[in-house]
């Protein structure tokens, strides 16, 4: 009997430590999107590698994600229309819908309740329950008489907000959702011709949106939304010689550091840098090819660039205090995404066509580690669950 007894006891305590062994966090835990075979990576940023496969996503070819509150899960926006809500801690899928026809990406309510997503086809923004993905609220995207926008630069904003732009319509929508059942929506007509992305400030204030159609940037103050939206550096744009745009560059990798705000210049071989005080070109830094993405460290001090085709191989570092690049790299071919480690110490960067993704340290800017990974687009760490706009 007592023998018996030290039996079941061991048991319970190889159990327990079996059960204690598998707790963990989701802070240094992220996702890789695998664009051509519809599912994504699960990796640990903390110890450098890949932890998981989670199949049967969809059309991932312009996928993005967002996170819940917790950084628990994963919210996928697929090309496909479909919005796939992934458990970081089971590796498996909670729930997958197919909202819309053609979707372009999606954010997070304020208070982590509601996932809004927003759609080509048809156009407009569907609205979810980020527990159920239960249908909440349906906001058409119509202008004119009958007519329907692509939706774009989705966001989130303080005050229980969401912010995005319709690029047919050339118009500015901030929606009040603080009662869900009956959004209040506020529409900006006429601020540019097409608005084909935006950003939020990293504080929530500003608004701004790129403009394909014409030179300028619409920016909205959501502090004093009464002012409207003004279009400012009208001479910024394509320039003088039109080269043509192989990839548009993303707003959102738009990167303010220091009191400076650097953005890749459309059809242009530069980065420009604007001072947000006064909306003026304050210098233009020449780039080895056309600029997708310009992401600033953490701490500000370096933008990370990279570029579209056919100069997609390359990385260039910019010195924010020097404002002069300090750095070039040479990854491979097709450097898609970049995402830096909480707090800035490492960067993850994705080479699509070398079907891997490095980590850099950004200090020294050597090669720390190579990820195998199947065609990788978008890579997302779950500290973005905790920031505006992201």
């Amino acid at each position: 009997m007592i023998f018996i007894r030290k039996i079941v006891l061991c048991l319970g305590l190889l159990i327990a430590v079996n059960s204690h062994a598998e707790l963990k966090g989701t802070g240094d835990l992220g996702i890789i999107i695998e664009r051509a075979v519809g599912q994504v990576k699960l990796i640990n940023t903390s110890k450098r590698t890949d932890i998981g496969i989670i199949k049967g996503l969809g059309d991932l070819s312009h996928a993005s994600a967002t996170f819940s509150r917790d950084a628990r899960y994963a919210f996928v926006f697929g090309r496909d229309g479909g919005l796939t809500k992934i458990d970081l801690l089971t590796n498996k899928i909670n729930k997958r819908i197919i909202q819309a026809g053609n979707s372009i990406g999606g954010a997070i309510s304020q208070d982590g309740k509601l996932v809004a997503v927003s759609n080509y086809e048809p156009g407009g923004v569907r609205i979810f329950d980020s527990e159920t993905l239960a249908p909440v609220t349906d906001i058409p995207a119509e202008y004119g008489a009958g007519e329907f926008s692509k939706v774009v630069g989705l966001v989130d904003a303080p005050g229980q907000r969401f912010v995005f732009s319709l690029y047919d319509a050339g118009e500015i929508w901030v929606v009040d959702i603080n009662d869900p059942n009956k959004p209040v929506i506020t529409k900006f007509k006429n601020v540019g011709l097409q608005p084909y992305d935006a950003l939020i400030t990293p504080d929530g204030r500003y608004y701004i949106a790129g403009l394909f159609g014409e030179n300028g940037l619409a920016v909205l103050d959501l502090w004093n939304i009464d002012k409207g939206v003004k279009k400012v550096l009208t001479n910024y744009g394509r320039g003088t010689e039109k080269l043509p745009v192989y990839k548009m560059p993303h707003l959102e990798g738009w990167a303010l550091a220091g009191k400076h705000l650097f953005i890749p210049a459309i059809g242009e071989h530069a980065v420009v840098i604007i001072d947000p005080d006064s909306w003026q070109e304050v210098a233009r830094i020449k780039t080895y090819g056309q600029p997708v993405f310009a992401i600033a460290r953490p701490d500000g001090r370096h933008v990370w660039v990279n570029f579209a085709f056919p100069k997609n191989d390359r990385l260039q570092i910019i010195d924010t205090a020097k404002m002069e690049i300090v750095k070039e790299l040479s990854p491979g071919k097709a450097v898609l995404h970049m995402e830096f480690t909480p707090r800035g110490e490492e960067v993850w960067v994705s080479i699509r066509d070398e079907d891997r993704v490095d980590v850099y340290d950004t200090e020294t800017f050597d090669a720390l580690a190579e990820i195998s990974v199947d065609k990788p687009s978008g890579i997302f760490f779950t500290h973005r669950a905790h920031k505006i706009g992201l």
